[in-house]
């Protein structure tokens, strides 16, 4: 189903609304991708971004699709090629550190949510004035962190974004207190060793913290 760039980013809207942090994952063993995916969504983080950064990422999509309650999406977005095979592994929406006529095309032709990258107000007014109002700051602290997303923030206030690269538990709940952010992406909540071991127990309960974040104390 072809989707408009304003339905898309509706529906991209909508996933990122489901917790305060989205996992970004690097997963090197497809094996375990569903146990991994399982023990995220119990933890309260059921959207779940899988990077296309290795030759085990399409399979641990495919793996994850599979899991009640979850939504898998596929990150690093690069190329119409990387949708079409994103899509077809079974992920619901994508995600990528930029943006480009070419990929935005390919997801809407897709009907791919896609979830893009901007650093800059130019990039961000670009992005709008296609129909996507719902981004990806990426790379957060090295694009002057959250500082830098409160000051774009302030003239562009119709547009939400969820913060990458960099984020931690140490500035998370910096990032989320922004009016203008609705979530933020973290990979503390896998870490590769507690992945390695089969720690599910861990790895819920890292979840189960980070699904805390920005919530009234």
């Amino acid at each position: 189903m072809i989707l408009s760039p304003k339905e898309a980013s509706a529906r991209t809207r909508e996933i990122c609304a489901m917790a305060p942090i989205v996992p970004v994952l690097v997963v090197h063993d497809a094996g375990k991708a569903r146990a991994l995916a399982e023990a995220l969504v119990a933890g309260g983080l059921p959207a779940l971004e899988v990077t296309l950064r290795t030759p085990a990422a399409l399979a641990a999509i495919s793996a994850m699709a599979e899991v009640s309650g979850g939504h898998v999406g596929a990150g690093t977005l690069i190329t119409p090629e990387d949708v079409r095979a994103a899509k077809a592994a079974g992920a619901t929406f994508g995600v990528s550190p930029g943006a480009t006529d070419e990929l935005l095309a390919a997801c809407e032709a897709e009907g791919l949510p896609l979830l893009p990258g901007a650093a800059t107000a130019s990039e961000a007014m670009r992005l709008l004035a296609r129909g996507y109002d719902m981004l990806k700051f990426f790379p957060a602290e090295a694009s002057g962190g959250a500082p830098a997303l409160k000051a774009i923030g302030a003239p562009l206030p119709q547009i939400r974004f969820c913060p990458t690269g960099g984020v931690s538990p140490d500035n998370a709940e910096t990032y989320l207190s922004l009016p203008n952010v609705l979530c933020a992406g973290g990979s503390w909540v896998a870490p590769q060793a507690m992945v390695d071991k089969g720690d599910w127990a861990g790895i819920e309960a890292l979840a189960r913290a980070a699904a805390q974040l920005g919530q009234p104390s």
